[in-house]
């Protein structure tokens, strides 16, 4: 069915950008991205990019944020929690955390704060937009951004009085209210916007052993307040606060792969953050304007489970065993950027090269509680601190040969210091210098055609690995290059009624760092596993990026998106027999295709089918994720300033899986044998959204 499903929208797809049409143009307002140095439309934007504008998202609390950006060409998620808050962008990126520091391969941004670390803390209310860029990001991001980056805009403070109510109910005991108010406190010189937010749900899974079915459940409380203040014609201040507060349970596994628990100790997936970032922009003078940027976050995590998946009594204790694993995290970080950006006037070498050059500094801290309670035997907690200082400089050249040609030239250097030291008296000191950039071209042949050629290189620091039981060669792993190639083309047909990005890429990756464990037996039968981070040496991807808008007639809007992804490993010298296999979470092809339909002037249907193909779990074993196509759809009335939206996701009730095992024995009745464990993704969800401006 995907396959069919697969080819029916590809052919749709392109007959549709070759039909001719003489209708009027179609207005449309630009959409601008602001992720680079400086604002473009994105017609204009020589980089892999999709945006998510808030009318895209069906409903903010059945649709989690990781799920809504995995809905774009060649991004994936992977669960093994509360839900999902692990991203991977054309194979690349983490898939879970548990004694290890882990340094991020995706960068995610939001309102200037940064949330690599803590995506369970991004929600999607009183959002603008969400920014998904593929490909290094090493100018720009630094070492956060090597596969990519996902930026997430709130709406801003504008001079006008209005605000926005939203309340959402639907199955699974799903509840949610929002509100966001707008108001200039001094008109033209401080204007301000708050928002709030409070969703809940039980969860899909249920725990028949409890007699509960909330283990699983779903607590979101998420406050913003953003000032923006004009100190005066040419200097303006950007004030943004958040309070984060994420109480949701974890009890996703069961020995039967359904969604029925026996856990006898429900886990915890938690988050409290609370940050803020300052911004000011000052124009200096015609030439150029200086931005300085200070953002601050400090976040208490706790990621807890049953380990047994069981409940005392269910298999005969000669066999069985009761075990509870706790991760408590406090985290800190510190970021300053300080850029100067030039004007038009302010051009170099004749007037034909626009150029930025700035500093970063950013101070990142963790600390580790590790609670686990196996057979009694650990009665003192593993307790660990990681630190790491970034210090970077940069800049970069866009060199306007003619109008229509420009050389983008950019270089980061960054100087990368960590410490680590834990309970198990290792400590580790590591220091080094990385370095990334790019260098392209961009031709804009017209109005509608941007061709563009860029050649990038991003990095992912090393690390230290957090487990006694492993060697002195595996506590250590080296830093990640990946030098990767972008031939793009943005396109604009018959009066701007189709839009397209098409975009080929080939990455080489060196020190590929892999997720790896052992399995270890203990005497009782049953097996644990260690998570380490170790070199794989050599990998390889290339694929495609699609993206086709057809607005057919006023009131009809097509589209469709497509990733194909070749990955797999050259070289691998710890496990020989992965040469040529693709990395974990990296699927041959993901694609998305729907439509949104105005009809009755008031009424509009939107749906859509998404989907991707088979992948590995883990680099471990040959466990895969099967393919799978999700159904979605909603219809919605407005009417002034009221609308009501009736949604439902997965509308055909397809079971899909989210995260897996293999080669893993968590079994009493079999004797832990080896099985395939997986935890499933969300069943059939609907509701209904009212919402009011005012």
């Amino acid at each position: 069915m995907t396959k069919n499903i697969l080819k029916t929208s590809l052919i749709a797809a392109y007959a549709l950008a070759s039909v001719s049409t003489f209708a009027e143009e179609v207005d449309l307002d630009p959409i601008v991205v602001g992720a680079d140095f400086r604002e473009h439309n994105l017609s204009q934007v020589s980089n892999s990019v999709s945006i998510i504008t808030e009318k895209d998202i069906y409903d903010k609390a059945s649709q989690s944020f990781i799920e809504t950006i995995a809905a774009t060409p060649n991004v994936n998620f992977s669960a093994g929690a509360s839900k999902a808050k692990y991203v991977q962008i054309r194979g690349i990126g983490e898939r879970s955390q548990f004694t290890t520091p882990v340094n991020p391969s995706v960068g995610i941004m939001v309102d200037g704060i940064d949330f690599s670390q803590s995506a369970l803390g991004v929600t999607l209310f009183d959002v603008k937009q969400i920014e998904v860029l593929r490909g290094p990001q090493g100018t720009t991001f630094g070492a956060n951004g090597m596969a990519g980056v996902i930026n997430v805009e709130g709406n801003e403070p504008t001079n006008d009085a209005h605000g926005h109510i939203e309340a959402t109910v639907g199955n699974y005991n799903t509840k949610a209210v929002g509100i966001a108010l707008n108001t200039p406190i001094v008109e033209d010189k401080l204007l301000a916007r708050f928002s709030l937010y409070k969703n809940t749900s039980d969860g899909y899974m249920s725990n028949s052993y409890l007699g509960r079915d909330d283990t699983n459940n779903i607590d979101e409380l998420t406050a913003k307040a953003k000032l923006r203040w004009f100190v005066s014609d040419n200097h303006t201040i950007d004030f943004t606060y958040m309070h984060v507060d994420i109480d949701n349970g974890y009890d996703a596994w069961t020995l039967d792969n359904t969604r029925d628990s026996h856990a006898d100790e429900p886990g915890k997936d938690t988050q409290l953050t609370d940050a803020f970032s300052l911004k000011s922009t000052y124009q200096v003078n015609d030439k150029m304007h200086l931005i300085s940027s200070l953002s601050y976050s400090k976040s208490d995590l706790e990621y807890s489970y049953d380990e047994d998946w069981s409940y005392v009594g269910e298999f005969d204790p000669a066999w069985s065993y009761s075990s509870f694993d706790q991760y408590l995290r406090d985290r800190k970080q510190l970021d300053i950027d300080v850029r100067m950006v030039s004007d038009e006037a302010g051009r170099i070498f004749n007037g034909m090269s626009d150029w930025t050059m700035g500093v970063y500094y950013k101070d990142y801290s963790e600390n580790l509680a590790r609670h686990y309670t196996y057979l009694s035997t650990y009665p003192i907690p593993f307790t660990s601190t990681y630190d790491t200082t970034n210090k970077a400089v940069y800049g970069q050249l866009d060199t306007h040969f003619t109008d229509k040609l420009t050389l983008v030239t950019g270089l980061r250097v960054e100087e990368w210091d960590v410490s680590y030291s834990d309970s198990d008296a290792v400590n580790i000191d590591t220091d080094e210098v990385l370095v990334g950039g790019k260098i392209g071209l961009n031709y804009q042949e017209s109005a509608d055609y941007l061709y563009y050629l860029t050649l990038s290189k991003g990095y992912k620091p090393g690390g230290i690995n957090a487990n006694s039981s492993l060697s002195p060669n595996e506590k250590e792993y080296q830093t990640e290059s990946l030098w990767n190639l972008d031939l793009g083309l943005n396109s604009s047909h018959f009066n701007n009624k189709v839009k397209s990005r098409l975009n080929l890429f080939y990455g080489k990756r060196k020190d590929q760092q892999v997720k790896d464990s052992k399995l270890i037996s203990h005497s009782d039968g049953s097996t644990e596993f260690i998570d380490y981070l170790s070199n794989a040496s050599e990998g390889t991807y290339y694929g495609l990026e699609s993206q086709i808008d057809y607005y057919l007639v006023e009131n009809l809007h097509l589209y469709t998106s497509l990733g194909l992804l070749k990955a797999e490993f050259d070289e691998y010298p710890n496990n020989p027999s992965m040469i040529g296999r693709a990395p974990a979470n990296s699927p041959e092809y993901q694609y998305n295709v729907g439509l949104d339909y105005m009809f009755l002037e008031a009424w509009t249907f939107k749906t859509n089918v998404e989907g991707k193909g088979s992948y590995y779990f883990s680099d471990r074993h040959d466990e895969k994720a099967n393919a799978y196509s999700l159904w979605n759809g909603s219809l919605e009335y407005t009417n002034g300033s009221f609308s009501a939206s009736l949604w439902v996701r997965n509308i055909l009730d397809e079971e899909y899986e989210v995260r897996g095992f293999g080669s893993f024995g968590n079994n009493p009745s079999t004797f832990y044998a080896t099985e395939r464990y997986v935890q499933l993704g969300a069943p059939r969800t609907g509701g209904l959204t009212l919402s009011y401006d005012f």
